[in-house]
């Protein structure tokens, strides 16, 4: 999940990170009180912050310096309900002004690749850090950091001095990468990012912005986290997934797709559109996995979920029987269309293989469902599921 930024400058609050004075709004008159309380310890000055999820803010328009309360309230009227890269405004920050006297970069993310942490660190913060990475990597330090220790004193001045800090502000920008450390560690991150993180002209460090992606597998430990996540903008079918437990993704396609096992999933969204071309141009509707030990009360969850898409016009089951058996899935699809009734009327195809798959057949074929039919193979039920979803 991704936090908006006012989010992240919070979660930076509470673990200690130094930041400067913010507070949400979603109407200009509350941006106007914001900005009455907060510039007054700023002489005035406030910078009114459109908050999306996206980069590019202040290339859009969605980033302005405020003078005085009048001019933050028109700032937000200007800005909430701003379009940014297809990301609507309903909120904006009042965030207390700073005299900057530099600006730096620094992140922390997981590197999967060499399934360890990575801190990024540079004397250049404020641009689009990408685009310097690639024009003049030497300006961006890269440092490996072992999930088993973290970032200690010593590792943060490893990253200070591969980022080329000298002197008092080098013993500084340590002790904030070090409480940022904190913050990733302590709510379970997989990203915490601040450009930029700034010197002030009295000589302050602090974090002027504030990127936070946070890990979802580890909700149960956070049960905090829930508050933050931004239910006004999330798909209602990937939110009642959610609640059933299901691996779900919505896509823009009309053929709905389940599958036991991630990687069985990803290959049935090839074949589905590889398929689908020659039927007009069909595609996935989703991405469903039900996982290797799922139940027949699974796939009945997962059943409801995609028949309630309007935009899907067939469904592909495409299951491998394992630790899941084909007669348990069998008996999921039969019990969901009952359940469902008169509200299930798309097509449904499909394959079934593996562990108990004849006895998986014969239950399909005994219950004689209207919207069922059976293939043999991958490919023949994805041309057909493609097919089906061009005639309805």
């Amino acid at each position: 999940m991704d936090l908006f930024e006012y989010q992240a400058r919070d979660m930076f609050e509470k673990h200690g990170v130094p930041v400067l004075a913010g507070a949400v709004a979603t109407t200009p008159a509350e941006a106007r009180e914001a900005a009455e309380r907060i510039g007054a310890s700023s002489g005035g000055v406030t910078v009114v912050k459109a908050q999306v999820k996206t980069g590019g803010r202040g290339k859009a328009g969605g980033v302005k310096v405020a003078k005085s309360a009048d001019e933050a309230e028109q700032h937000a009227a200007a800005i909430l309900g701003m379009d940014i890269k297809g990301h609507t405004v309903h909120r904006v920050m009042v965030a207390q002004g700073a005299a900057i006297a530099e600006e730096y970069y620094f992140s922390i993310l997981l590197d999967r690749a060499e399934r360890r942490y990575l801190a990024m660190c540079s004397k250049e913060g404020g641009v689009e850090i990408e685009q310097l990475a690639v024009e003049r990597p030497e300006a961006l330090a890269r440092v490996a950091v072992d999930p088993n220790v973290g970032i200690d004193d010593a590792k943060a001045a490893e990253i200070v001095s591969a980022a080329g800090f000298e002197g008092d502000t080098a013993e500084k920008v340590r002790e904030v990468v070090k409480t940022l450390w904190t913050v990733y560690r302590e709510e379970d991150a997989t990203l915490v990012e601040v450009n930029p993180l700034v010197r002030t002209e009295s000589g302050d460090v602090v974090a002027l912005d504030g990127k936070v992606t946070l890990d979802g597998n580890a909700d149960f430990r956070h049960p905090d986290h829930a508050a933050l996540e931004d239910t006004g903008a999330t798909d209602p079918l990937e939110a009642k997934a959610k609640e059933k437990d299901l691996n779900y993704v919505k896509l823009d396609g009309s053929v709905g797709i389940i599958g036991n096992g991630a990687g069985l999933v990803m290959s049935t969204l090839d074949v589905v559109a590889y398929a689908g071309e020659e039927f007009g141009g069909q595609k996935p509707a989703n991405f469903l996995d039900i996982g290797g030990g799922a139940s027949a009360e699974v796939m009945a969850n997962g059943l409801d979920i995609i028949l309630g898409d309007p935009q899907v016009k067939a469904v592909f089951v495409n299951v491998f029987g394992g630790i899941t058996a084909c007669d348990a899935v069998a008996n999921g699809i039969v019990g969901a269309l009952d359940t469902l009734g008169d509200e299930a009327t798309k097509p449904l195809v499909v394959r079934l293989d593996g562990n108990n798959v004849e006895e998986g057949r014969r239950i399909l074929a005994e219950a004689n469902h209207p919207l069922v039919s059976i293939e043999a193979t991958m490919d023949g039920a994805a041309r057909r599921a493609a097919e089906l979803a061009s005639q309805n």
